[in-house]
């Protein structure tokens, strides 16, 4: 205590002298002390905290997982759409694919999807855009499928319109026209009609639209049938996604 009170009243400059002393003396204990808390704080940093590398990677790898969900999301919210506006396909399955590559032209109108028959794909199966049929499964492999369009020179399709009570075929006209075939001119055919794939069992179980009739007017190779011809619902062109209709997946 007595110490302590003679450098309590001494001149700073004592104490001064004192303290530089003391740390002169002491500088080799005190900086193998801080060497040795510095090895160990090292030690523990590579098990608290990742590099900026590593950091990035991981947020990269968060930010894709996320977006895979929403995709994820917003089909099974498409798919919810479709069971609600086709409630007699009630045990059917949508398969919603996207298109990799489009071709209509003349000689043909076809899309490459990005699903198969490793996710039940098999060919004849009918094809949506914006909720009407746009064309069925030609060929197919384990992981892509060929969907030829009702527009393709050799599709052909059994449609009806409503109040004719008849049915016929539809090929494909080329370019973006359909044709409705062998229609008696004793029909009344009315341009802006909605036509309709006709049901297809272990295809189709309820009639959905195509297209709207185009034009009308008397085939000039037999004056006593019409030629109709038809418009896509859609534009076939501008699609992203396409839905592939699965009438019996438990069979397959």
């Amino acid at each position: 205590m007595l110490g302590g009170f003679i450098f309590l009243l001494a001149p700073q400059s004592w104490t001064n002298k004192f303290q530089f002393a003391f740390a002169r003396i002491f500088s080799w204990p005190l900086n193998i002390s801080r060497s040795l808390s510095l090895s160990a704080r090292a030690k523990q940093l590579p098990m608290d905290v990742i590099s900026r590398i590593e950091y990035d990677r991981l947020q990269n790898h968060l930010s894709n997982v996320v977006q895979e969900l929403n995709e994820a999301h917003q089909k099974i919210k498409a798919i919810g759409g479709l069971r609600e506006r086709f409630p007699a396909m009630e045990g059917a399955k949508f398969v919603i694919a996207d298109v990799i590559t489009d071709a209509v032209s003349g000689l043909r109108s076809e899309l490459i999807i990005n699903r198969g028959s490793d996710d039940g794909l098999a060919k004849g199966q009918f094809v949506l855009g914006d909720n009407s049929v746009i064309g069925t499964i030609s060929s197919i492999s384990s992981r892509t499928a060929q969907v030829k369009l009702i527009t393709d020179p050799t599709s052909n399709i059994a449609v009806n319109v409503p109040g004719l009570d008849v049915s016929r075929l539809m090929r494909g006209g080329g370019g973006e026209i359909a044709k409705i075939q062998m229609l008696s001119i004793s029909h009344k055919v009315k341009t802006g009609e909605n036509v309709y794939a006709c049901k297809k069992p272990g295809f189709l179980d309820t009639p959905i639209v195509v297209g709207k009739i185009d034009k009308c007017s008397r085939d000039d190779e037999n004056p006593s049938l019409w030629n109709v011809a038809v418009r896509p619902a859609c534009d076939i062109t501008k699609l992203n996604n396409v839905v592939v209709i699965i009438m019996n997946p438990q069979q397959q």
